[in-house]
């Protein structure tokens, strides 16, 4: 009798080299990446893979470029609190002619003089009291890295998860033409055994017939694999930002089962998860921007002053006089009414700030289901890999005893093709199987901002 326990351990560290691949300590670039030696296409890993597509992904960085913009805010909140400061200067020469009668000749003369006028100065200004806007601003722009910084975190799970899902689709379609591969085989070896028999007049032409059918049903499943597996490994090139086709390298150290503690693993999704951090970022940043805007009831005070400097220069002359002057103002603005526009830009922000805390509500609420969701999935999909390792073995084994009894006329061709197909099959399964469970873990790596 097989042992289960065996055939899993077999076939879940054998079998399954296709659907797993090989941690590498450091990303390397795309030209560095060596080529499949059957194909000549190159061949990536999965980290490469991921540090590939956070490296082109659009969406990544521009939730970059929002983070960056964010710490620039921050920068201009704090620059509010300190004063302006502004140099002029300015050169201008003016040019005029006189025409005077010269009272020796009686002829008109003109002279004319030059006067170029030299100005400078340096003003600055200060907000002093701002209605408590500028400390609001402050609460805004700090609340606003904190949701770029949660978004940035959030966006790179997400890329991760999409590359991932592509590997490992690449991964499968590369395995299911092996699966195809193998029937192929199989078809082959069965319409040998069914000529040989009608060689020696122990089998009839019809067991040929379905063996050449058979055959050709399995070289149509191939060419459709093969198909299948370049859309995979085009859809995983232009993920990772390379042209043409890239293909997932074959490994054994990823699929590997893992024990999770449901209990602890909701209570962090639900505290720390990126979706929820980001949400609750943003409904921090709704509420500082209600405070910017009722700053508008309040009145601001400004001090400012300029010094500057000015001097005519006069041709024919040594007038070098400097004219200096001086002012400070300080100055008070208070709008009492505004045609309600205050009102509307607070009530405006107001429903920002209840729909930002609604949504980060509804994300704790959707983080639970998914995960819910995402466990059911991986327990289910461990489970049906178990059961179609299972099968595959029982299958497979019952095919060599149809054709061993075949072979001395207990059996007919036709329960050869059954068991044949029970091969396929079971193949099939666990090949989908330990997609679906590669797939169930990461989207829960996704969800919860980290690998387990």
């Amino acid at each position: 009798m097989i042992s289960r326990t065996k055939i899993t351990q077999t076939f879940l560290f054998g079998i399954l080299a296709a659907l797993a691949v090989r941690p590498v300590s450091a990303q390397e670039p795309a030209d560095t990446l060596q080529p499949d030696p059957r194909t000549g296409l190159p061949v990536v890993t999965l980290n490469e893979a991921i540090q590939m597509a956070l490296t082109v992904s659009p969406t990544y960085v521009r939730a970059q470029g929002d983070q960056d913009v964010a710490f620039a805010q921050r920068r201009q909140a704090w620059g509010s609190w300190l004063p302006t400061l502004t140099t002029s200067g300015a050169s201008n020469t003016n040019f005029s002619t006189i025409t005077r009668v010269d009272q020796n000749t009686g002829l008109p003369v003109e002279s004319g003089t030059t006067s170029t006028t030299y100005s400078a100065g340096i003003s600055s200004s200060l907000e002093i009291f701002s209605g408590f806007r500028r400390s609001a601003e402050m609460r805004s722009s700090s609340a606003g890295i904190e949701s770029a910084d949660a978004a940035l975190v959030s966006r790179e799970f997400q890329v991760v998860l999409e590359t991932k899902q592509t590997y490992y689709n690449a991964l499968a379609a590369d395995e299911l033409v092996r699966v195809s591969d193998r029937r192929i085989e199989r078809a082959e070896e069965s319409a040998k055994i069914s000529r040989d028999k009608l060689a020696a007049g122990s089998a009839i032409r019809s067991d040929t017939l379905r063996a050449v059918v058979e055959l050709g049903n399995a070289e149509l499943q191939r060419l459709n694999a093969v198909t299948a597996r370049a859309t995979a490994e085009a859809s995983l090139a232009r993920l990772v930002g390379l042209d043409g086709s890239v293909r997932p390298l074959r490994d054994s150290s990823l699929f590997a089962p893992v024990t999770i503690d449901t209990v602890q693993l909701r209570i962090e999704a639900v505290q720390s998860a990126p979706t929820i951090l980001a949400a609750d970022a943003g409904a921090d940043v709704a509420a500082a921007n209600v405070s910017v805007a009722r700053a508008q009831y309040f009145p601001s005070l400004t001090a400012s002053g300029s010094l500057g400097w000015a001097n005519t220069a006069v041709s024919g002359t040594d007038a070098r006089d400097w004219n200096n002057s001086w002012n400070f103002r300080l100055g008070v603005s208070w709008p009492l009414f505004n045609g309600f526009v205050r009102e509307t830009n607070v009530s405006r922000q107001a429903a920002n700030r209840d729909a930002a805390r609604a949504t980060a509500n509804d994300t704790r609420r959707q983080v639970n289901a998914l995960l819910t969701q995402y466990l059911a999935s991986l327990a289910a999909a461990r489970q049906r890999y178990n059961i179609a390792v299972t099968s595959l073995a029982a299958a497979t084994e019952d095919l060599r005893v149809q054709q061993a009894r075949y072979r001395l006329g207990a059996s007919t061709f036709l329960e050869i093709l059954v068991s044949q197909v029970s091969v396929d099959q079971a193949d099939i399964d666990r090949v989908q199987a330990a997609l679906d469970y590669l797939v169930a873990k990461a989207q829960i790596e996704a969800l919860i901002g980290r690998e387990i």
